[in-house]
């Protein structure tokens, strides 16, 4: 299996895969910042047997200043969700969103990082689900409980000094839109601006006008003018950071599709931003 199989599934092959007495358990991560209607959403049509995973309540901790807005769930908790939408040890999963993943790779990451090592992404979401032309489903699912054990760890983390090292020594990208990183506009935390040495990087630009990921070439040319590099030569560390943990977590699944692996900085923007020893750096950076 290539990097990119482990990490991403198409629309047919989860349709085939559903078919089997051992499909993956498949979750609907439908979420935008200040939108509250994934839930509704959810419930008017999405994959047969999905069930909904709300990633504000089952995602995240409650919100700090200390530690941003979407911190990292306690590992118990993420457990005892995990369960209830019937997640196994030895089982797939596979998770989506209407916005090319951008929300779904919370629920990727998560999971990878909790442990499990079967957690794709389906590539181009429910958007690309309907346009093959397969079947959605209303009402909501009530899953069969699963039996996974959560052990955090499985993918690295990294704190505010361990983002400020990185920006100094490795490279840390930057994943939110460029307006935000040059400090030009910053609608939900207290300050403007970017990690001092962070590189930006969108997250929408790892996708296609149809919403799927790009392909490994484009991917691996995108990355290399951030100064990101596969193969035997790539002995620089790399982080990724966004506004609070979300979009990131499309970046690091993003790099992984080329067996890059990277840290994702929790707390983000969210975090760094709250915290007024924390440097800020604006305009175009490096």
């Amino acid at each position: 299996m290539t990097p990119r199989e482990r990490v991403l599934v198409d629309a047919r092959a989860l349709a085939a895969a559903l078919a089997t007495d051992d499909g993956p358990v498949v979750l609907d991560v439908r979420w935008a910042l200040g939108v509250t209607d994934g839930r509704e959403r959810y419930l008017a049509g999405h994959v047969p047997g999905a069930v909904y995973a709300d990633l504000e309540a089952e995602l995240a901790a409650p919100p700090s200043p200390t530690a941003g807005r979407n911190p990292l769930p306690d590992p118990q908790d993420l457990q005892d969700a995990a369960r209830r939408w019937g997640v196994r040890g030895d089982r797939g999963v596979v998770v989506y969103d209407t916005v090319g993943g951008t929300s779904a790779a919370r629920a990727w990451w998560l999971l990878r990082w909790a442990g499990h090592d079967d957690v794709r992404i389906l590539d181009g979401g429910l958007p690309a689900w309907e346009r093959a032309g397969l079947p959605v489903e209303e009402g909501a699912v009530r899953a069969e409980p699963g039996d996974v054990v959560v052990t955090p760890g499985a993918l690295p983390v990294l704190d505010a000094d361990g983002a400020a090292g990185l920006a100094a020594s490795g490279v840390l990208l930057d994943a939110r839109a460029e307006e935000r990183y040059r400090g030009e506009v910053e609608p939900v935390d207290p300050r403007a601006g970017h990690v001092p040495g962070a590189t930006s990087a969108p997250t929408t630009a790892n996708l296609a006008d149809d919403g799927t990921f790009l392909a490994d070439a484009a991917l691996r040319e995108r990355f290399a003018a951030l100064g990101v590099t596969a193969g035997p030569a790539a002995d620089v560390p790399v982080g990724v950071y966004c506004g609070s943990g979300v979009t990131a977590a499309h970046e690091v699944a993003a790099l992984a599709t080329l067996g890059i692996d990277a840290a994702l900085y929790a707390g983000s923007w969210s975090q760094w931003s709250n915290d007024p020893a924390r440097p800020v750096e604006t305009g175009p950076g490096v």
